[in-house]
């Protein structure tokens, strides 16, 4: 048994034509603002990533670059000008912030309609509580995306996500939850972590350690997201040791290819739709 490959890159591709349609309808364009402080080169190039993706769509970004010795005040002083640019649709802090800056103080300035990353306390309260006005945090969103594109209806699976952070874990149990799966959350201190993803219909492997999912823990035709990005002598590698589970998964996503372009994709979805959701509450 070879697992089939779910990829991300052409239902990225697909997604980001249908949003160009949508953009063609629209007065105006949508306007992204990426705040990036410092210069980390991973951060560098994923901004550079959001910019040419949202005019490929049609839409307009500014990438906002501050130096790293920049203050809170500052990068707060220039979130309240974006929050009150009527012409700014979505603004996203690009992370990780440099250690002298923090990160959830930061977050919080953004306007709720405006925090397309979904990851200002209000919107994550909004996803909780299965509030469907939110914008819900792009990783999680495209990993659930690729779930239904490949598996239709997703009520009564269960899942196993190993990782427990706000970016990924946290909200992606919500979203299924919300969306009828039965949901596992595991993370570093979990006993027995294979015995419980050996029980798992999806296993969601988003911990930042590299290969450590192998095929025995993986029951027969399971379907495995990896969403871990790490470098092994230079070269790209997910969560999952990718040549060994897919002897025995019944859908599984590369690195790269996978989860990484649906990200990108899913954030143009949400500033879109918070271009919609401003101008038609005018």
């Amino acid at each position: 048994m070879t697992a089939q490959i779910i990829d991300g890159k052409l239902m990225a591709q697909n997604l980001r034509k249908e949003l160009a349609e949508e953009v063609k309808k629209l007065n105006k364009q949508p306007h992204l603002a990426v705040i990036l402080v410092g210069n980390d080169e991973a951060s560098i190039i994923y901004d550079r990533n959001k910019k040419k993706a949202a005019e490929d769509i049609g839409m307009t970004c500014d990438i906002h670059h501050l130096p790293e010795e920049s203050s809170e005040e500052e990068v707060i002083s220039l979130i309240n000008e974006l929050n009150n640019d009527n012409n700014v649709n979505g603004i996203i802090v690009q992370m990780p912030l440099p250690k002298h800056l923090d990160s959830n103080k930061i977050i919080e300035q953004i306007q709720a309609n405006k925090d397309v990353d979904g990851f200002g306390f209000y919107n994550m309260g909004l996803l909780h509580s299965n509030n469907k006005n939110a914008f819900i945090a792009a990783t999680p969103q495209g990993v659930f995306y690729m779930l239904q594109k490949t598996l239709g209806d997703l009520s009564g699976l269960h899942t196993v996500i190993i990782g427990r952070s706000n970016i990924v874990g946290r909200p992606l149990a919500s979203l299924l939850l919300n969306n009828h799966c039965t949901v596992t959350v595991t993370h570093s201190k979990t006993k027995n972590l294979p015995e419980l993803t050996k029980q798992a219909d999806i296993v969601v492997a988003a911990c930042g350690i590299a290969k450590i999912v192998k095929k025995d823990w993986i029951k027969n035709g399971a379907t495995v997201i990896d969403v871990g990005i790490n470098r092994i002598d230079g070269k790209l590698c997910g969560d999952v040791d990718f040549e060994d589970v897919k002897e025995v998964a019944g859908f599984i996503t590369p690195v790269p290819g996978g989860v990484g372009p649906m990200t990108v994709a899913m954030l143009m979805n949400n500033t879109l739709l918070a271009y919609i959701k401003q101008n038609t509450s005018l």
